[in-house]
């Protein structure tokens, strides 16, 4: 009985320390600039399986300097090493020239709004490049027709991975339209 009072205080007392779901996933690249929205989906997965992912999203709760309570100080400092934790497997996901310039962010939080901020930017530029490529694209005779089609369907695809969504007869009316003239 004693024990399992034991556990159970444990269990109350200790609430929020961060336990991994599982073993440690497979780490992201390193993000250099490039493909954004890949390494986004990556880490956040990543932080997912690390049960760190609720400090991209939760305000840090001050305690002031005269609170005695030692259970909202403890709760504080586990805040504070998860969100270390977090913060610091994010910039470990940066190359070195991006980890130099994100370093100074103080917590997880400011960190990854930081990059969504300066990187999905650039995405929307992203789906702009993609459209025009979309539009300008024409099919010529000193291709073959199967890898004009291939390129093509990977223009359709980056769309839809974009969040464009085509209508099937709309992709084989443009393709009729992109065909070179007799």
């Amino acid at each position: 009985m004693a024990t399992e009072s034991a556990n159970l205080v444990t269990m109350v007392v200790q609430p929020h320390v961060a336990q991994p779901i599982a073993a440690q996933g497979e780490r992201p690249e390193k993000f250099s600039g490039n493909d954004f929205k890949r390494w986004h989906q990556k880490m956040l997965f990543y932080l997912t399986t690390l049960n760190l992912a609720r400090f991209l999203s939760e305000e840090v709760s001050v305690v002031s300097e005269e609170e005695t309570d030692t259970q909202k100080r403890a709760a504080m400092d586990t805040w504070g090493h998860g969100d270390f934790l977090c913060r610091n497997y994010i910039l470990n996901g940066l190359s070195d020239t991006l980890y130099n310039v994100y370093s100074s962010a103080t917590t997880a939080r400011a960190l990854w709004e930081s990059l969504e901020k300066k990187y999905k930017t650039e995405d929307a530029g992203l789906k702009k490049f993609i459209v025009g490529k979309f539009l300008d694209f024409k099919m010529v005779d000193s291709k073959t027709v199967m890898n004009q089609v291939q390129e093509f369907q990977m223009i359709l695809h980056d769309l839809h991975a974009e969040g464009m969504k085509l209508s099937e007869s709309f992709q084989v009316a443009a393709m009729i339209e992109k065909l070179p003239p007799l």
